[in-house]
């Protein structure tokens, strides 16, 4: 489907919300100039994305943005848990049918739902795509909180408890020569927040990688892949949100990447107020709460699904735990921000930072 009305199109020289480049609208790839530019579209994965590359003029930069958006809503209506859409069998679908039969799917449902589960064994439990009817009654206190703040209120505990009877991930039930998923507690529900984003980032990468396009940086919703370089051979400069939003200083490090992914979660991001005490959306699947152990956790390694998935499991463990995780993964860094704002990293973040920030 070929959706232009969603795009809009502009060329950009400087800073694009948290992605920090130099002001270079021309650079040489091969015989040709090419020009940066910036597309950027609402309608997906309910987030901004964001894309900045270059190309040769404004109608070639607009098919490759095109193709991009076109690939991403794909995954959007596959991976949506509240939506239906004619013809396409997607997560909500899967939901709709707990415990009455299993659902044929498309193979990028299946495939992200494997990646999802390998995550939760490495993790030790800590990325469970089956806890959704725990997430739902939070996210339903949440948008109740954020639209009438004077009545907010915290779901009760024993409310969560026994939605938490329901989140047994072996129930999740993948047939792939069946190419069906069944959901066997008829009151578990999915929730593929923790991981849908950055996994469909990550097809969508590999999708312009294996046409050959390089030279574009891809934010979704803050999950950042870059692909290839800047058309003038350097990597991409990317700033990570200062977690204090109060504060003047609105990036907390800056980071040079070739090729790689930056993702970053926070109590800042989706959240709401009571009683003077911040809730927001990373809920742990062992204390049901939202964790409390860091202001934000950002994850540099080239799977952006990955580091989509490690971010919220790092933000449910303790920093040690966490580090441990991080530690004894290949091609993986991290960054805490802790509490009182100091920042701790892993053994070799240093090694991606900017030295002309």
């Amino acid at each position: 489907m070929q959706n232009k009305k969603v795009l809009t199109f502009i060329i950009i020289a400087g800073t694009l919300a948290a992605l920090t480049m130099a002001a270079v609208n021309t650079a040489a790839i091969g015989a040709k100039k090419a020009q940066r530019f910036h597309a950027e579209f609402l309608n997906l994965f309910d987030t901004v994305t964001q894309i900045v590359g270059y190309a040769e003029n404004k109608e070639e930069f607009s098919q490759i943005a095109t193709d991009i958006h076109d690939e991403l809503e794909t995954y959007h209506k596959l991976y949506d848990i509240y939506n239906d859409y004619e013809g396409i069998a997607n997560i909500k679908t899967i939901n709709d049918n707990a415990g009455k039969s299993p659902v044929k799917v498309d193979q990028k449902i299946i495939d992200m739902l494997k990646v999802a589960k390998e995550a939760d064994k490495k993790t030790n439990g800590k990325i469970n795509v089956a806890m959704g009817s725990v997430l739902s009654i939070w996210h339903d206190y949440r948008t109740r909180g954020i639209d009438d703040p004077d009545t907010a209120e915290v779901p009760p505990m024993d409310t969560l408890k026994a939605a938490s009877l329901h989140t047994d991930s072996s129930n999740l039930i993948i047939d792939e020569e069946a190419s069906t998923v069944y959901l066997a507690d008829p009151d578990m529900r999915l929730d593929v927040g923790s991981i849908a984003k950055g996994y469909a980032t990550e097809r969508v990468a590999e999708f312009l990688e294996a046409k050959g396009i390089d030279h574009i940086l891809l934010s979704v919703g803050g999950n950042i892949r870059a692909v290839g370089r800047r058309a003038d051979g350097k990597p991409w400069k990317l700033d990570i949100q200062n977690p204090d939003l109060d504060s003047e200083k609105t990036a907390i490090d800056t980071l040079d990447l070739d090729g790689l992914s930056l993702v970053s979660s926070g109590d800042y991001e989706r959240y709401y107020i009571v009683d003077g005490v911040k809730y927001h959306h990373i809920i742990d699947p062992d204390t049901l709460m939202p964790a409390a152990y860091f202001r934000a956790v950002s994850i540099v390694c080239r799977d952006s699904g990955w580091a989509d998935a490690l971010t919220t499991a790092i933000f449910n463990l303790p920093y040690e735990k966490g580090l441990a995780l991080i530690e004894s993964l290949e091609g993986v860094e991290a960054m805490w921000v802790m509490p009182d704002e100091s920042i701790r990293t892993s053994s070799g973040y240093e090694a991606y930072r900017s030295h002309d920030r």
